[in-house]
């Protein structure tokens, strides 16, 4: 062998080395082209995994003495590092851990697969470093530590405390090995991220659901106990059901999981106390035959079929999700209706997924809805509003509300990395009845949100017309804002948001068309997806008066009418903060009030 080949072979030798013990307490065995071993023992938190989100994903089991303690699907870094996220080790602490990896490459020997980055830049850790590195994450929204979120479910409120729970993904940014994260909170505006709740078994990954504070111990697990009932998604879609008796810190899955059983894809479980019928109500959908199926039951352990609802009824296209029903007062009277809440991807108003919802009646068994069935009703006219679900057990009556804010077209491409995806504030929803004679949701912020306002500016009473007037935007808030604008409007009265990048939303009252729009077409970073190119159109009352909050984050707007007669939610990821808002008429109209607070938190 001559000098050239023994360098070489040297070299390969030290890569192999390299490889296999960049860290002396992590063993990295290679079994084959997609199948690689790595061993170690779990004497500190965390495992931290390099991600690159271009890669295929890898199956990973956790194996300890030959048992597989959990298994996930993650992207594996090939050629570079996207970021890390942590593999949980606290609770085997002590144990000797084996990976299982098949990784889902075209690798063509084993040479090639050595070479991935993902084998030299694992490593032991007792921190996980999730301090904030993204522009866009917002300040006063909900976001996940880090990860993937999409729909919010199994919410509830007991002692003081508002449990969110929403689909995590604990290994990647983009959907994926869903499970249960937790996040707390004593006020709906500064959240604890708790450990996540619920993670995937034999039966599946855990899609949405929903819990309930069982005060009268009808399923046995214990007076106030909660209870979780969800889809479990494997190789078909069942019902399962877990409990807590610490207040949904930790949960225990039933042991006669699945509870339901069915043929066809049903999914994102919602369960109600029904006062009328003195018991359990559960909804949940059949998402391709587009119905709502009703089930009651006596202990939530034990579930009767009473029917359906749903063929032929509001929007029909993509698939129902994540339903809820509830009974809501109408705005000053002593009546109440019954409102069935659909979401449905794709086929929103302004194009991908959105909320619906039907009103009319129902006895525990049948939904009878008032509307026609061609008659579809809308709770957010912006492209940003899905999966709207409302926590169980609210205080003082309340229905609160809250969403994911993003939508199915785009949610895996948004321009962040650490995180992806926010929620809507929380709101609290009744119901009025229009001069049509039909009744519709009217969504306001919660109360809770005053409390965000810092310093309030006044910028008094002006008229528009054809000339743009602006108006400086506080320098102090970082681009945060709550706005109120009170308009009297003769025709068309246009708004903007921008900043000195050029960045842009323009928002459009017109009183002769009862329309409110929203342009974001050149709000900043638009071209990380065709479909987030979208102007949104909302109606608004016959009136010519016009009042709108508004709430401006890192990377979103919300605008609520003033009396809650609509409201719209949309993704921005402006260059800059914006630090103008500008008025133009195209004939007479007049800001009898506008005010402006920056946001604390």
């Amino acid at each position: 062998m001559n000098l050239k080949k023994l360098s070489t072979l040297a070299m390969l030798i030290m890569f192999v080395l390299g490889a296999a013990f960049a860290q002396s307490n992590i063993s990295v065995n290679y079994l084959g082209n997609n199948n690689t071993m790595v061993k170690f023992k779990a004497n500190q938190k965390y495992l931290l995994m390099p991600i690159e989100e271009s890669a295929p994903e890898a199956q990973i089991s956790v194996l300890i003495n030959g048992e597989i303690m959990q298994q996930m699907n993650v992207r594996l870094a090939q050629g570079k590092k996207d970021y890390l996220v942590p593999l949980d080790l606290k609770a085997w602490q002590g144990k000797d851990i084996v990976l299982n990896i098949r990784t889902a490459n075209d690798r063509s020997n084993v040479r090639d697969s050595r070479a991935d980055v993902c084998w030299k830049q694992m490593e032991l850790s007792n921190t996980f470093d999730a301090k904030n590195v993204e522009k866009f994450r917002p300040a006063y929204h909900h976001t996940p530590l880090y990860g993937w979120m999409n729909d919010p479910n199994g919410m509830f409120y007991k002692d003081g405390v508002w449990h969110l729970y929403y689909q995590f993904n604990p290994y990647a940014s983009v959907w994926g090995n869903m499970t249960w994260g937790h996040s707390s909170s004593t006020d709906l505006i500064h959240w604890k991220a708790e450990a996540p709740a619920i993670y995937g078994d034999g039966l599946g990954t855990i899609f949405s659901g929903s819990s309930v504070v069982d005060k009268d111990n009808t399923s046995g697990f214990g007076s106030g106990a909660i209870v979780a009932i969800y889809t479990s998604a494997g190789m078909t879609q069942q019902q399962s059901m877990a409990y807590s008796t610490d207040n949904g810190m930790t949960f225990t899955k039933y042991s006669g999981n699945p509870i339901i059983m069915s043929d066809q894809e049903c999914r994102d479980d919602k369960v109600i106390w029904n006062e009328q019928t003195n018991k359990w109500n559960l909804v949940m959908v059949a998402a391709l035959e587009h119905q709502v199926l009703f089930y009651s039951s006596d202990d939530l352990k034990h579930w009767t079929k009473e029917g359906a609802f749903g063929h032929g009824y509001g929007a029909q296209d993509g698939v129902w999700e994540c339903p809820d029903l509830m009974q809501l007062p109408v705005r000053g009277t002593g009546e109440k209706k019954w409102v069935l809440i659909v979401n449905i991807n794709p086929g929103g108003p302004n194009g991908g997924s959105a909320t619906q919802y039907f009103v009319g009646d129902f006895d525990g068994k049948q939904f009878v809805c008032d509307s026609k069935p061609e008659c579809t009703k809308w709770m957010d006219y912006g492209k940003d509003h899905y999966a709207a679900v409302s926590w169980s057990n609210s205080p003082n009556g309340r229905h609160t509300v809250m969403a994911w804010m993003s939508n199915w077209q785009y949610a895996n491409a948004v321009p962040t990395k650490q995180f992806r995806s926010a929620n809507s504030l929380p709101r609290d929803i009744e119901l009025f009845k229009n001069v049509d004679g039909e009744y519709y949701i009217s969504t306001t912020p919660s109360p809770e949100l005053v409390a965000l306002r810092g310093k309030e500016v006044k910028y008094g009473q002006f008229s528009v017309h054809k000339k743009i007037i602006s108006k400086k935007l506080p320098l102090n808030a970082d681009g945060l804002y709550e706005i109120l604008a009170d308009i009297n409007n003769s025709n068309i009265t246009n708004i903007m948001l921008s900043n000195a990048d050029g960045d842009r939303v323009l928002m459009t009252y017109n009183s002769a068309k009862h329309t409110f729009g929203m342009d974001r077409r050149r709000s900043g970073l638009v071209d990380f997806s065709s479909d987030f190119l979208a102007a949104t159109v909302a109606p608004t009352s016959a009136s010519k008066h016009q009042t709108l909050r508004m709430f401006i984050d890192r990377s979103s707007i919300e605008i609520f009418d003033g009396d809650g007669r609509f409201v719209m939610t949309n993704l921005v990821f402006p260059r800059s903060p914006f630090t103008t808002i500008s008025f133009q008429s195209n004939g007479r109209s007049k800001i009898n009030n506008l005010k402006v607070w920056n946001i604390k938190y």
